[in-house]
């Protein structure tokens, strides 16, 4: 299992996400579940990014919306650092 663990940042940024979409809930927690007991599950689409992102990675809530977090293999620790579509995620 991973321990996750979410930014000041998150907690804020996701507060606002989920007022705007709140159909996305159930999607999330479920998402965060699987994270939480393997991040690398093929559906999970988890990827690392490039450029100014370079060294995080990344998981899709839906076609639309994604969650970038670190990754942290030696601790197996997940800190999720943002929510929103791919342009204000990226």
């Amino acid at each position: 299992m991973y321990r996750i663990t979410t930014s000041d940042y998150f907690i804020k940024h996701s507060k606002k996400f989920f007022q705007k979409h709140p159909d996305l809930k159930e999607k999330f927690r479920a998402l965060f579940d699987d994270l939480a007991a393997d991040p690398f599950q093929p559906h999970l689409k988890l990827h690392p990014l490039k450029g100014k992102l370079n060294g995080l990675y990344a998981v899709r809530l839906t076609f639309s919306f994604r969650i970038t977090l670190t990754l942290q293999l030696t601790e197996q620790s997940i800190i999720l650092l943002d929510i929103g579509s791919h342009d204000e995620v990226y």
